[in-house]
């Protein structure tokens, strides 16, 4: 196991980590409410990490995640990923989540035909559920069907989701009800 940083920083959203090794970007953490709970949960995940001043990749990911989430079109896919420990399905769901440009968006029924059939949704659901680089796998552009939010993992759920696919500008079919 290499060795792992971290570094929190701010964004129009709030206060997001990141942590890196040796290959690339291993985790980024979206606000969990304050920076204290941000921090928090990069220790649950990740041990005893160093908190570091990130290194000039890691720095250029943090740059382009804070300029997605202040509304420029920035793809992040220059961004390099170390996702060694991860499933092969899911990494095939997350290739495919970062082809989705910013403003734009599939369905899980999308992404699961493209991996073997529309009995799959369910899988590409979990897989995004269990996304370790939120943003950069822009798992915020998968849709349920119909074009409606569907689920959301990170810290204020689908509310979070819509509003990172509103600075996108991207179109959603979504109702408020009692449930969401």
């Amino acid at each position: 196991m290499t060795e792992q940083q971290f570094a929190i920083f701010d964004t129009p959203i709030g206060r997001c980590g990141i942590v890196w090794g040796e290959r690339g970007i291993v985790s980024v953490q979206l606000p969990m409410g304050d920076e204290k709970k941000t921090r928090s949960r990069l220790q649950q995940r990740h041990g005893d990490i160093d908190e570091t001043p990130p290194p000039a990749k890691v720095q250029a990911a943090i740059e382009g995640i804070v300029e997605l989430l202040a509304g420029k079109p920035n793809d992040l896919t220059e961004i390099v990923l170390d996702l060694d420990g991860v499933p092969a399905f899911n990494r095939g769901v997350y290739d495919i989540a970062r082809s989705i440009p910013p403003g734009q968006t599939m369905t899980y029924g999308d992404i699961a035909k493209k991996l073997g059939g529309v009995e799959l949704s369910r899988d590409v659901g979990q897989a995004l559920g269990r996304n370790p680089c939120p943003i950069v796998v822009p798992c915020h552009r998968v849709l349920a069907a119909g074009n409606k939010p569907g689920g959301f993992s990170a810290n204020g759920g689908v509310v979070t989701k819509l509003k990172m696919l509103a600075i996108e500008g991207a179109v959603v079919n979504h109702t408020p009800n009692l449930f969401d």
